[in-house]
């Protein structure tokens, strides 16, 4: 036996099995690192899928707001001025006297324009004539905001700025003072919705969910539509303006939500 691995011939024969030795240890070894490989895929890298949710809160709006313009037009602009400005605050006493905040009355537009009339003068030459713009006067606008925190006086603020010498009164609108916790409630419902729905697709999917990647929120708002049924149009000059039936309602706060879940 001893013989078979002396000489030339035994170098060989040891040469050969030592080569084989090693090609069959490495076959092992990178069979042994193509398993680690392959479990550590399995375990670590999971799919995902994205779900859409959606949250709708109704919700009773604590606050009005509306907006009133004063409007004088005078033949000089100090005159126009001047009687928009005793006008203004004739409103603004009447606001104060009915408990409206200072905070809660905010300029939002002050302006002066020249005002013309197109005059055309009398042609002589039987052809046409070109008219020409002649200074009239001047215009000033004061717009004014205000904010109805007891939205049940909305109507009678509406009125009541109009029998006091406002010209324009527009933009009613009803919304919420602050308007996060609506938005956290819709936001909730939104969530909720989200998950349910990915649970239900996990399991049909025979996974389960893992956690949160991504998150996106597109916050749509409040949506507000007042009633307003006037017994009698507000303006300047109308001292008897009945005010207005104003309905608050409700308001409709939406909001969507994009989730990203980890499946395992």
């Amino acid at each position: 036996m001893n013989t078979f691995f002396e000489g030339k011939l035994g170098d060989y024969t040891r040469k050969g099995l030592l080569a084989a030795v090693v090609m069959i240890a490495l076959s092992y070894g990178v069979s042994s690192v193509e398993s680690i490989v392959n479990l550590s895929h399995a375990d670590y890298t999971h799919g995902s899928i994205t779900i859409t949710g959606h949250g709708e809160v109704l919700s009773v709006p604590d606050i009005a707001t509306f907006t009133y313009s004063v409007v004088a037009d005078k033949p000089t602009v100090a005159d126009a001025q001047a009687e928009a400005s005793q006008t203004a605050n004739t409103i603004a006493s009447y606001l104060k006297a009915a408990a409206v905040a200072d905070a809660d009355v905010q300029t939002t537009d002050y302006s002066v324009s020249p005002q013309y009339d197109y005059v055309q003068p009398p042609c002589t030459t039987g052809t046409y004539c070109q008219g020409k713009q002649v200074l009239k006067g001047y215009e000033v606008r004061q717009s004014t905001k205000v904010k109805v925190r007891d939205t049940a006086k909305a109507g009678e603020l509406l009125a009541g700025v109009g029998t006091k010498g406002a010209t324009e009164v527009s933009g009613l609108s009803f919304t919420f003072d602050d308007p996060s916790i609506a938005q956290g409630q819709a936001r909730e419902k939104a969530v909720t919705d989200a998950k349910v729905k990915a649970e239900k697709l996990a399991q049909s999917l025979g996974a389960h969910l893992g956690s949160v990647t991504s998150f996106d929120e597109n916050l749509a708002g409040s949506n507000t539509n007042p009633v307003p049924m006037y017994a009698k149009a507000v303006g300047a000059g109308m001292s008897d303006a009945v005010a207005p039936q104003i309905a608050a309602g409700q308001n409709t706060v939406d909001d969507d939500v994009t989730i990203t879940y980890e499946i395992r």
